[in-house]
């Protein structure tokens, strides 16, 4: 009995199936899990960024087995809402995971919180509070508690000692990095402390060489200054190079942001008086004890551009600035010519009021 052969036509059909078969076979592969670990991954999604431009991060991060594969499955399924903030991911999840957690649509017990530059450490516990249900005097007695300020002297080289000194209302203030953040509802303060200092780990590890060789803290402390003082300016370095100055000849640093603080008083809360300016603590710079001298420690949690001014300051022989309601900075020299600009803008209604 002679065996019956197939026909060519049936055998190409064969063959596309068993290659189609194949690659379907490596295409699931490829957007399976990268490994069985459940070990948290902070990923930062940033503002313009895209599915497609997201795919070396993803991969760097050992997210994703294929970038290849990836860009393919998002071409194929379009998922959109990609938002900027912090997400938790893990090796241990598909790229289907990944994607519907970026895209929001996984339904699970986390919430987006926004800590904007700027605010202080009692907001920030304020808005823990407010989103997650932790009281506010619990966060605020964590971010005190001295073994627990140890354990994490330890594990971060940007934190140091001079973080406990006792005239410190807030050993962690400044050092919370500012962004938006996706935070699971059952954290604990630790978890979420983590979140925000990994961040700032990841944000300073551009400067790391530079701030080895400085005093880090007081980095951080004039870069708070400067978020506080500048945050309407258009020149934030220019800003840093003024204090720096003032610090350079012995002159005090002026600054009435830090009043309000070492008052624990809400800028907008009244004017100054003149028992205020000249009160004692370890941050009032209008206080004549302070001539030459930063405060004990940050006044806020500053951004990058700040942070990036108190590293690389404007060299300038001024030592007077002021910014007007539309961000435009003018410096001057000395007090006469400060007074003149003031007045001037007062004048022409560009004057700026908190």
């Amino acid at each position: 009995m002679k065996k019956r052969r197939l026909k060519k036509p049936v055998k190409r059909l064969l063959v596309v199936l068993l290659i189609l078969i194949g690659f379907l076979l490596i295409y699931n592969a490829e957007l399976g899990k990268v490994n069985n670990s459940d070990e948290v991954i902070t990923f930062e999604v940033n503002d313009g960024s895209t599915y497609n431009s997201i795919s070396s991060d993803l991969k760097e991060k050992n997210l994703i087995k294929s970038e290849l594969f990836y860009k393919l499955y998002i071409k194929l399924h379009k998922p959109s809402n990609l938002k900027k903030g912090i997400y938790e991911l893990s090796s241990n999840m598909s790229v289907k995971q990944i994607v519907n957690t970026l895209e929001g649509n996984v339904k699970t017990n986390s919430v987006s919180i926004t800590f904007k530059e700027g605010i202080t450490f009692v907001d920030i516990a304020q808005l823990i509070e407010d989103n997650i249900g932790i009281e506010k005097e619990k966060v605020i007695e964590k971010g005190n508690d001295t073994e627990y300020l140890n354990t994490l002297i330890d594990e971060y080289w940007f934190l140091t000692d001079e973080i406990k000194n006792e005239e410190i209302y807030y050993p962690l203030e400044g050092y919370l990095f500012p962004d938006t953040y996706q935070i699971d509802k059952d954290s604990s303060i630790q978890d979420i402390f983590k979140l925000m200092l990994d961040n700032m780990d990841n944000k300073l590890s551009d400067y790391k060489s530079k701030l080895k060789e400085k005093n880090i803290h007081d980095i951080i402390t004039m870069a708070s200054i400067v978020e506080k003082e500048a945050s309407n300016s258009d020149d934030r370095a220019g800003v840093a190079g003024v204090f720096y100055n003032r610090l350079d000849s012995g002159m005090s640093l002026g600054s009435d942001v830090t009043t309000y603080y070492g008052l624990k008083l809400d800028l907008t809360a009244r004017d100054l008086t003149y028992d205020d300016l000249n009160s004692s603590n370890g941050y009032n710079t209008r206080n004549s004890n302070m001539a030459g001298k930063l405060p004990v420690g940050p006044i806020c949690i500053p951004g990058i551009e700040s942070i990036e001014a108190a590293i690389n300051p404007t060299n300038h022989n001024y030592y007077y600035f002021v910014a007007d309601k539309n961000g435009k900075t003018y410096f001057s020299k000395n007090s006469t010519e400060h007074t003149k600009i003031v007045s001037k803008l007062k004048s022409e209604g560009l004057w700026y009021e908190y």
